[in-house]
């Protein structure tokens, strides 16, 4: 056998563990789930749909899409549905980069951009952030003839920073054509900032090198079930296709999201669970001697000193929390908005672990 070189070398990256895994006594507070849980409305679809799994799902996700496209009035030729918005990290990356070609990403984003970049053999150009935030000016002067892709997570994951409307356009206005700017939206729903940007005009105008990626698992909690989607010309969307396996969002998943969409009691729900989650964590923190990074998501990151030692802390008292070393911001932790209970037991848990 012939392995690959640049896939025998990819980082040991684990995910958070099931929580099956941890046992009965662990808060899971590791991977910014939705801690009210799926949207009803997406439950009762479930239950009705189930008689039907013995059924392939509709390969094209056409009610899916449309429905989604008719939110942002695109086209549903626009929309590109997928098992999970990583799914669409990957395709990006098998439908675009040859072996040296690079990537320009931000050190201390998702780190899929870092992982599928590697996977084809690609050249992951790491621009340092600024203020925990995308430095979209340096971002820029990294792109080279070689650059094929450009990744902007906004919100970013994990220190929860957002880039404003002026910079991001300016930012857009001076990209290559040759270059796709895929801007990651999975936490949108959650921006607080008057001058978020919205660039669905910029796809409606016609620009041809912009992807948004967004998801299902954050707001809409379903992230078990694996549903992402993605804005895009239909050039791009099209061309994707010829890379998306043939049934790669299952029936359920399809169905689920569409019941979801129009939930909008359990999105402003979250939304306001997430809101008051982050004020508490702000203050508590703080009032820990601690400095949490401003962020406008379902979690908080925060400089603990050493982030791998209080992680092990923490599960020893219960917590799962992600260390952010491995994600290029050594001494911050990642915790994601437990339930009220689970928030303030968190506090105290962490307090305990700082004070030996």
């Amino acid at each position: 056998m012939h392995f690959k070189d640049y896939i025998t070398q990819l980082p040991a990256y684990k995910p958070a563990k099931l929580i099956a895994q941890y046992g009965t006594d662990i808060v899971k507070l590791s991977s910014n789930e939705n801690a009210c849980g799926p949207s009803p409305a997406a439950l009762t679809a479930l239950q009705a749909g189930l008689e039907q799994i013995h059924r392939y799902p509709d390969s094209s996700a056409s009610a899916l899409r449309t429905a989604l496209a008719s939110r942002v009035d695109l086209p549903p030729e626009m929309v590109l549905c997928s098992n999970g918005s990583d799914e669409l990290v990957s395709l990006l990356c098998l439908a675009f980069l040859q072996e040296g070609d690079e990537v320009v990403m931000a050190e201390g984003t998702f780190i899929s951009y870092l992982l599928r970049t590697l996977m084809m053999g690609g050249r992951p150009v790491r621009v340092p952030l600024r203020n925990y935030t995308h430095d979209l000016v340096a971002m820029l002067a990294a792109i080279t003839p070689r650059t094929r892709l450009v990744f902007v997570c906004n919100p970013n994951n994990p220190t929860g920073t957002t880039n404003g409307a002026d910079e991001m356009h300016e930012f857009l206005g001076q990209i290559p054509q040759s270059v796709l700017v895929v801007v990651d939206e999975a936490y949108i729903e959650f921006a607080t900032r008057p001058d978020y940007p919205d660039l669905l005009p910029e796809l409606r105008a016609g620009r041809s090198n912009l992807m948004l990626l967004r998801t299902f698992a954050k707001i809409y909690g379903l992230a078990g079930l694996r549903l992402g989607y993605a804005y895009a010309h239909p050039t791009l969307t099209s061309y994707l296709d010829r890379v998306r396996p043939t049934f790669n969002v299952n029936a359920l998943a399809q169905i689920a999201g569409i019941a979801a969409l129009s939930d909008v009691d359990h999105v402003a729900r979250s939304r306001a669970h997430a809101n008051d989650s982050r004020r508490f964590f702000e203050r508590e923190l703080t009032a820990l001697g601690l400095h949490p990074i401003p962020g406008e998501t379902n979690f908080v990151a925060v400089d603990v000193g050493d982030d791998l030692a209080v992680t092990e802390a923490l599960y020893q008292r219960g917590f799962t929390v992600t260390p952010l070393t491995g994600w290029g911001i050594p001494g911050c932790i990642r915790v994601s908005f437990g339930t009220t209970e689970q928030n303030t037991c968190f506090i105290v848990a962490l307090a305990a672990v700082l004070a030996h």
